[in-house]
C-alpha cells in the first residue's frame, strides 16, 4: 500500500506538473501583442480587426503604436526576451528584421492567393497592403491662390511654398522615398544618392516647415494652416481625406515610390499560432476592403473586387504597375549612414 501510495503521488505530482505547465502556455497566449503604426492606421486595427479577432479565438489583442523604426528597436532591444507576437512594418526596416532573425514562417499562409509582390523569403513575412508615396497638398488653399495642382517631385523646390512643406525625416520610409526620387531624377540611384542631398539642402529646405515624423502631427500641421503641401503616403493621405479635410494625392510624373506594409510573427521559444492567425486575419478579403475604403491600401489579394468609386488614391490598376521599388538590400545597407548624414548637413 505504501509502495502504491508512492506511486499515486508520483503519478499525481507528475499531472499537476502538465497542468501547470499547460496552464502556463494557456496563460502566455491569452494576450497577443501586436506593434505597428500609429494614426489612423492603429485606429483602423482598433476598430475593425482587433475586436472580432480577439472574440473568435478569446485572446485579448494589445497594440504598442509606433513607426517603423520605433519597432525594429524595440525588437533589437528585447533580443533574447522577445515581448512583440507580431510587428507591423515598412517593407525596408521588415528586410533588416527577417535578416536580423527576428521574424518567424507564417503557417498556413494562402500563398496562391496572393500577387507576387506580397511574398517573401520562406513566408518570414508578407505584405499586407501596398502604398504609393507622392505628395499631399491641400485642394482649398490651392484654389484660392490660384495654384495649379503640383505634378512633379520638383515642385518640392517651388519657393512659393516657402515655410509651408512638410516631409518625414528620412529615418521614416517616406522622407527617405523622396530622397531616393530626387538622387534618381538627377543620375543618382540607390548607391549614389549624393544629387538628392544637394537639392535638399540648396532647393528644399528654404520649403520646409518641418521634417515631421509623426502621422498626427503631420494633420495637425494641415488643419491649422501652416502647411499646404507633404510628401507623404497614399494610404494616410487617404484617412485623411476621409476625415473630409480638403487633401488630394498625386502620384508625380517622374514616379511614386512603393511601398508595401509587412507584418511577420515573432520568433521566440513558444511563438503563439494566433501570431500567424492575427496576420492572415489581415489578408482576409473583407478586411482587404476596409483596409483599401479606410486607408486606401491597394489589396494584395488576388479575389478582392474594388467597387467601383473606392480607392481613387490607391496603387490599383495601372498606377500599381507603374510605381519604383527601391532595392532595399542596397539601401538598408547605407541608411545609418544617410541618417547620420541627414542630420548633420539637412536636418540641423
Amino acid at each position: 500500500m505504501k509502495h502504491l501510495s508512492r506511486l499515486t503521488a508520483v503519478s499525481l505530482a507528475a499531472s499537476l506538473a502538465v497542468l501547470a505547465t499547460s496552464t502556463q502556455a494557456l496563460a502566455q497566449q491569452t494576450t497577443l501583442y501586436v506593434a505597428g503604426y500609429g494614426g489612423s492606421f492603429e485606429k483602423t486595427i482598433r476598430d475593425e480587426v482587433i475586436p472580432a479577432f480577439e472574440q473568435a479565438n478569446g485572446v485579448k489583442v494589445e497594440y504598442v503604436a509606433g513607426n517603423s523604426t520605433d519597432t525594429l528597436a524595440k525588437l533589437q532591444a528585447q533580443k533574447g526576451n522577445q515581448q512583440i507576437d507580431v510587428a507591423i512594418l515598412d517593407d525596408g526596416p521588415m528586410y533588416q528584421a527577417i535578416q536580423l532573425g527576428f521574424c518567424d514562417k507564417i503557417t498556413g499562409l494562402p500563398s496562391a492567393e496572393l500577387y507576387d509582390v506580397a511574398h517573401f523569403k520562406d513566408d518570414r513575412a508578407v505584405a499586407i497592403g501596398l502604398v504609393a508615396t507622392g505628395l499631399m497638398y491641400n485642394t482649398k488653399v490651392f484654389a484660392e491662390n490660384g495654384w495649379a495642382p503640383p505634378t512633379s517631385w520638383n515642385d518640392l523646390k517651388d519657393p512659393k511654398y516657402k515655410q509651408q512643406l512638410v516631409i518625414p525625416p528620412i529615418n521614416n520610409t517616406y522622407g527617405l522615398y523622396a530622397l531616393l526620387m530626387l538622387a534618381k531624377m538627377n543620375g543618382g540611384s540607390e548607391s549614389n544618392v549624393e544629387a538628392g542631398f544637394k537639392i535638399f539642402k540648396t532647393d528644399i529646405n528654404p520649403n520646409v516647415l518641418a521634417y515631421e515624423p509623426s502621422p498626427g502631427k503631420m494633420t495637425e500641421l494641415f488643419q491649422s494652416g501652416q502647411a499646404v503641401i507633404a510628401v507623404w503616403g497614399s494610404g494616410r493621405v487617404q484617412s485623411f481625406a476621409n476625415t473630409g479635410f480638403p487633401v488630394d494625392f498625386v502620384y508625380p510624373k517622374e514616379g511614386a515610390v512603393m511601398l508595401l506594409t509587412t507584418a511577420c510573427p515573432i520568433a521566440k521559444p513558444n511563438v503563439s499560432p494566433l501570431a500567424s492567425a492575427f496576420i492572415k486575419q489581415l489578408l482576409d478579403p473583407k478586411i482587404q476592403l476596409v483596409m483599401l475604403k479606410e486607408y486606401g491600401y491597394g489589396p494584395v489579394v488576388k479575389s478582392v473586387v474594388v467597387p467601383p468609386g473606392m480607392g481613387t488614391m490607391a496603387p490599383i490598376g495601372a498606377r500599381a504597375a507603374n510605381v519604383y521599388a527601391p532595392d532595399w538590400t542596397v539601401v538598408n545597407d547605407k541608411r545609418e549612414e544617410w541618417t547620420k548624414r541627414w542630420n548633420r548637413e539637412v536636418e540641423r
